[in-house]
């Protein structure tokens, strides 16, 4: 489980959950999670979006289905016909995840025992995993961004796994930026996916 920047560099993760638990649980569970639903991240004040200038919106990781909607952590809306304010909010969402799935794909290519079952105990696993982040933080510091590393990875269709969690703050916030992007935040190409 990872959290990542704009630059593909991991800025937190969660490593050693089982396989068989859903992404969901273990991100509830991992401190990271913790500390964001009980709002303890430290977060910055909200703000207000460019081009507003009325009600500031909070900061907010972006996540597939698979986690609990809440007013730090937008999810896409889930289901099928959905009208275009909606189509466009699940397209921005999707462009903007992009960034995680292309970071663990960039990780995944540069650190090659990643492709492979590692054959040694468990917490030795963790290790290995934890020192290959690093490194990749490392790189990508040092090497800068490569547009080339984003080729590799596509995002695929994810699955609704329920949905928990602090909501109600988050439904409002999520119909802002849904809004948001339909209107002052509107990008030319968006209207081409409704």
């Amino acid at each position: 489980m990872g959290v990542v920047d704009a630059e593909y560099c991991f800025t937190t993760i969660d490593v050693g959950a089982y396989g068989r638990e859903g992404d969901s649980t273990v991100f509830k569970e991992c401190p990271f999670g913790r500390k964001l639903y009980s709002e303890e991240l430290n977060l910055p004040e909200p703000v207000c979006l460019p081009n507003t200038t009325d009600s500031p919106q909070p900061f907010v990781i972006v996540a597939d289905e698979a986690f609990g909607l809440h007013k730090n952590l937008l999810r896409p809306y889930p289901g099928r016909g959905l009208n275009d304010k909606r189509k466009i909010f699940n397209y921005r969402l999707s462009r903007a995840r992009r960034y995680v799935e292309c970071a663990f794909g960039i990780l995944a290519n540069k650190w090659r025992v990643l492709h492979t079952p590692i054959l040694v105990e468990p917490d030795f696993t963790d290790c290995i995993v934890k020192a290959c982040c690093i490194l990749h933080n490392y790189v990508r510091r040092r090497d800068g961004y490569q547009f080339e590393d984003t080729f590799f990875n596509n995002l695929d269709d994810i699955q609704n796994h329920g949905n928990s969690g602090a909501r109600h703050e988050g439904i409002g916030v999520r119909e802002y930026f849904a809004d948001y992007f339909v209107n002052a935040g509107s990008v030319p190409f968006q209207n081409r996916f409704t």
